[in-house]
């Protein structure tokens, strides 16, 4: 969260006391007909207010009622390879930081460059998931939230991931496979058919669809703007108010 330092409070205390002085000599001058008994009532006037200003906003600063913590949340988008899960949660990204709100943006490929040894087995990947929990959670510790993305293709790591993590979003993006395909500009499930890429979700290897997903995006039906219109929507509406 951000916190309103000493010096903004200045700024904004000069700011405001320009407006307001400027006001009072102007009101002084109309009354009186004097512009010195003007000047000098502004000139007071915005020393002494100035430093009240400054007092009061650190004594509210202090204060915690009226305050509402906004809760951190994970976004978990998870779908075949290429279904769209990372062009879709970038453009959410986007649009959530004009929120202002504390965010970190997670995608699976970012990780597995930090950590290159990991591999794609059933049990590999449910060690992975359980990493990038450890990760969110700490974050979310710090008051951040997250927006990740990956394939995520068996069920007992995303329950991991919802069990770990606080205020856990599932975003399936949904894709038929044959889909998935035409989008394949890195050829990888031309090479999954081959056999040369092994535990490739949805070819050699399983992808269990999200029984309990808080949203799906069927990527045939909406598009890209589409669907960050209702992610957004959703978080704004349950955890930003």
């Amino acid at each position: 969260m951000y916190k309103e330092t000493n010096k903004r409070s200045i700024v904004k205390g000069i700011s405001w006391r320009i407006v307001a002085t400027t006001t009072t000599v102007l009101i002084i001058y109309f009354f009186f007909g004097r512009l010195d008994l003007a000047i000098a009532a502004g000139v007071i006037e915005t020393v002494l207010k100035v430093g009240l200003y400054w007092a009061h906003e650190r004594v509210w600063f202090k204060i915690r009622w009226g305050r509402k913590r906004i809760e951190p949340f994970n976004l978990w988008f998870t779908g075949l390879p290429l279904s769209g899960k990372t062009t879709i949660a970038d453009a959410v990204f986007k649009e959530l930081e004009k929120l202002h709100i504390p965010l970190e943006r997670l995608d699976s490929k970012d990780i597995r460059d930090v950590v290159p040894d990991i591999g794609f087995s059933r049990e590999d990947r449910n060690r992975h998931m359980k990493r990038i929990g450890h990760l969110i959670k700490t974050l979310q510790n710090n008051s951040i939230s997250t927006i990740a993305s990956l394939v995520s293709p068996y069920r007992e790591s995303r329950k991991a991931i919802r069990e770990m993590v606080r205020n856990n979003i599932v975003v399936y993006v949904k894709a038929d496979i044959e889909t998935c395909k035409q989008r394949d500009y890195k050829g990888v499930y031309k090479k999954a058919l081959k056999g040369e890429l092994q535990n490739f979700s949805g070819v050699n290897d399983v992808y269990e669809e999200p029984q309990y997903a808080e949203i799906v995006i069927d990527t045939d039906k909406f598009s890209v703007d589409e669907a960050v219109e209702i992610i957004a929507k959703y978080i704004k509406k349950n955890y930003i108010k």
